[in-house]
């Protein structure tokens, strides 16, 4: 099969051809159609993410599409089926054998590059706002990177949950992307005063922050007693210092979330959030941002897109077509 492989850490992926995998006991073999980008795929390949790959090794982390064929003990999806999933690694390649537990078949109305970019995003964005923050009505949530593959959910669930929803990005262009997904108030992530402009829009209930730096500071600064401050992720470099002194007067909470821990410590939960979104985007209440899909060839691009902060919404791969 043709897959992309990282050949050591720090070093770029090659496209090169690999043995097919053979499901073993409780797998499937999936043909890989589409693959979703994630800022974790550029932390991985450098060896700064929480789970470590040894390479070689074939990089993706999500991906859809379609059953060929059961392993021992694998009772299903039958060949056939339309599928989409998450793996710590492994989606940038034209096959893959995964646990069959782990699959999701798809609504008929569901591309398979729709899908590709929807578990990650979506569940993380979910399950933060509504498992560990308990999102309420009315509340004002503000969120960074909000044109972004993270961000742009949070923003669209936010409204959904009936927040007030305050969205950083850095642009025009950018902003009005997370306005289209539902943001009452903009402000652009390069312009000064973010704490003086918080705090004019009323204060912080809740904070989603998928970038880190001055901006986690800001928010931190301009939340409300019993304020909720979510750290999803550190996407400028920079991961922030929570004064503890501030915490204790104010009364704040500060979370960290992170999708794939909740996958493997409560999976029931994960499930049944990735159910939710599933019938919220049934219902015509999601619409998921696909801001660029890419060649097989082009992966090397889909990353600098990821890594230069110009993507809006999911980057996908079509690793094939159907």
């Amino acid at each position: 099969m043709l897959a992309w492989q990282v050949p050591a850490l720090g070093q770029p992926a090659q496209r090169t051809t690999l043995p097919d995998p053979v499901p073993a006991k409780g797998e499937v073999l999936v043909r890989i159609m589409a693959a979703g980008l994630n800022f974790a795929d550029l932390l991985m390949a450098q060896g700064k993410y929480q789970v470590r790959v040894a390479p070689p090794y074939v990089p993706g982390m999500e991906f859809a599409g379609v059953v060929e064929a059961l392993g021992p003990d694998a009772t299903g999806p039958a060949p056939g089926t339309r599928v989409l999933g998450t793996c710590t690694s492994g989606a940038l390649g034209e096959l893959m054998a995964v646990p069959a537990v782990g699959l999701t078949p798809l609504p008929d109305s569901m591309s398979f590059e729709e899908a590709a970019g929807f578990p990650i995003a979506y569940g993380t964005s979910h399950l933060a706002l509504t498992h560990v923050a308990r999102l309420k009505p009315g509340e004002t949530l503000f969120v960074t990177g909000a044109a972004g593959g993270v961000g742009l959910t949070a923003v669209e669930i936010g409204k959904r949950l009936g927040a007030r929803v305050i969205a950083s990005a850095r642009g025009a262009d950018r902003l009005e992307v997370a306005r289209a997904a539902g943001a009452d108030v903009l402000i652009d992530s390069e312009a000064e005063g973010l704490k003086d402009r918080l705090q004019a829009e009323g204060g912080l209930d809740v904070v989603y922050d998928a970038v880190g730096g001055p901006a986690f500071d800001a928010a931190l600064r301009a939340c409300r007693p019993e304020g909720r401050l979510l750290a999803i992720g550190f996407a400028s470099g920079e991961v922030p210092q929570v004064p503890a002194n501030l915490l204790l007067v104010k009364n704040l909470t500060v979370s960290g979330f992170w999708y794939g821990g909740f996958q493997a410590h409560a999976p029931a939960v994960a499930a049944a959030s990735l159910a939710e979104l599933l019938r919220w985007r049934a219902e015509g209440t999601l619409c998921p941002h696909i801001g660029q899909v890419l060649p097989f060839d082009a992966f090397p691009e889909g990353l600098e897109l990821l890594r230069s902060r110009k993507a809006t919404g999911k980057v996908v791969i079509r690793v094939q077509a159907p």
